[in-house]
């Protein structure tokens, strides 16, 4: 930064625009990942030899080693610059994508999903202190918007581009898509990214195994638990007593040592502190809303995969008209004033959701979308000016990674408690409900239908079916009732916030 201006930005480009659409494609590339492999699993499944069970690991083993990684994105930066990291990372998910798309059997497409993780972990840190750190302070209201577009515009595409690329071409152009895109990405960082300053800082490896073994077992909790009946299994008890031990182990040693993974003047730092909270927060409640639909979009209304991936898009769209006709009007209102509108909005969106029925037009699932993408876009962008408001400028790529850390563990746990809670209460609904099936309830002739061979058996299973649908509807309701008194529960964390100067 300019002694002389001291707003002049950290980054300065020979051309900041596509300096900024290499950098923005590059973490679009990453979080679309998180979510266009799901549609195409019951393909790889036959294709690569894998069971119902061992195909999940394809999933998870992404996930898994972006949250080992991404602790390590401060020191990383630190050591190597910005330049650097961003094109590695860029070049090893290319790379990765390549060899995913020719994998052959489950072990060479878990090795190669653990390189893309591990290249794809750095590139949403990395991209938001390149949005922050290349623009000046009356600008960063608008980046973070640009940004949190991105965040969000991967996830809500994923299943459509999945869905349109497995039926038409094949899964392996899941991975090979990204393929061109890395390129470009690679060629216009290269050409238009600026070197940064570089410092050796010591590296706490010892904080960063304890971390890295503490989410790798709170992450395989989650992801198997359910697989695996939870605590019934020993597996999941080792997990459990493994990210007891570690996490126990990591808090003491962050606390005590002279040169801790995460820098501790970091933490008090309110604001950050507390937007670290909302992070949380918001990932455990969108992505387990995102988790949902599609089951409830195609297995309760009977949309494809294709029609349920349009039918989410509307998020995207809210977002994208709240951002460009409010972007500049957030910047001159209280972030936290803005964060409680989101807030305010995403749990009505919720409370609409609880009004669905089983014979529905699309009308309010439209109408329930938009305003969710609304929501987040008063949400993401203020909670990130609340968290870097008053963050020195030197902890952004550390901060911005710890936050990201967050966001995962709170989609993962997010999507695995709303996911168990659905399981739970179909079966309790189911029984329930069935409890109260009658004669006069059915809507045929029971005693018509016994006469005939064999209709009698095809009366109960659509009897049963018709139970399972109302249970199934019942849970979903539940899920979003649940996630709606989440963020009316959020707001009163507000008051812990300190107005302070702007990002």
């Amino acid at each position: 930064m300019s002694a002389s201006n001291p707003a002049a930005p950290p980054i300065v480009s020979r051309n900041r625009p596509l300096m900024l659409v290499g950098t923005m494609a590059a973490m679009v590339m990453y979080t679309l990942d998180t979510t266009i492999a799901n549609v195409a699993l019951p393909h790889m499944t036959a294709s690569l030899s894998a069971t119902q069970d061992t195909i999940t690991w394809v999933l998870t083993s992404y996930v898994l080693a972006s949250a080992v990684a991404l602790p390590l994105a401060g020191w990383l930066v630190d050591r190597y610059g910005i330049r650097n990291m961003m094109l590695a990372s860029v070049l090893l998910f290319t790379v990765a994508s390549m060899l995913c798309g020719a994998a052959q059997s489950l072990e060479q497409m878990v090795l190669f999903r653990v390189l893309q993780g591990l290249g794809g972990a750095f590139l949403s840190p990395l991209a938001q202190t390149v949005m922050l750190d290349s623009s000046t302070p009356a600008e960063r209201p608008k980046m973070m918007g640009i940004y949190t577009q991105g965040v969000m515009l991967g996830p809500i595409t994923g299943p459509i581009i999945g869905g349109f690329l497995t039926d038409n071409y094949n899964w392996r152009w899941v991975f090979y898509v990204n393929v061109p895109v890395g390129i470009i990405c690679f060629l216009l960082l290269m050409l238009f990214l600026p070197k940064t300053p570089t410092r050796d800082r010591p590296v706490d490896f010892r904080g960063w195994l304890l971390v890295a073994l503490a989410v790798s077992a709170i992450q395989l909790i989650l992801d198997r638990g359910l697989t695996l009946d939870w605590f019934a299994a020993g597996e999941i008890v080792v997990y459990a007593v493994i990210a007891l031990a570690a996490t126990w182990v990591a808090v003491f040693h962050l606390t005590g040592t002279a040169n801790p993974l995460f820098p501790t003047a970091m933490f008090r730092d309110r604001n950050f502190t507390v937007g670290l909270a909302f992070m949380f927060l918001v990932g455990l409640v969108i992505m387990s809303v995102m988790a949902l639909l599609p089951g409830l979009l195609q297995h309760i209304y009977g949309y494809t995969p294709l029609q349920s991936g349009a039918l989410l898009a509307p998020r995207g769209v809210g977002m994208l008209l709240s951002i460009t006709l409010f972007g500049r009007w957030m910047a001159r209102v209280d972030a936290r004033l803005l964060l409680a509108l989101g807030l305010t909005l995403m749990g009505s969106s919720l409370w609409m959701m609880t009004g669905w029925s089983l014979v529905m037009p699309r009308g309010p699932i439209i109408a329930a979308g938009f305003l969710q993408g609304v929501g987040l876009s008063f949400t993401f962008m203020p909670m990130n000016l609340i968290s870097f408001a008053t963050l020195a400028p030197q902890y952004r790529t550390d901060a911005s990674s710890l936050g990201n850390l967050m966001r995962n563990i709170g989609s993962s746990i997010g999507i695995s408690a709303a996911s168990v809670e659905l399981t739970r209460n179909i079966q309790i609904n189911h029984a329930e409900i069935g409890a109260h099936v009658t004669r006069n309830l059915v809507p045929f002739n029971l005693d018509q239908i016994a006469a005939s061979n064999g209709a009698a058996e095809t009366g109960l299973r659509v009897i049963d079916g018709m139970v399972n649908q109302q249970a199934a509807m019942i849970s979903y309701i539940n899920d979003f009732y649940a996630m709606a008194l989440a963020c009316a529960c959020a707001i009163p964390l507000l008051l812990l916030v300190r107005p302070g100067r702007k990002v």
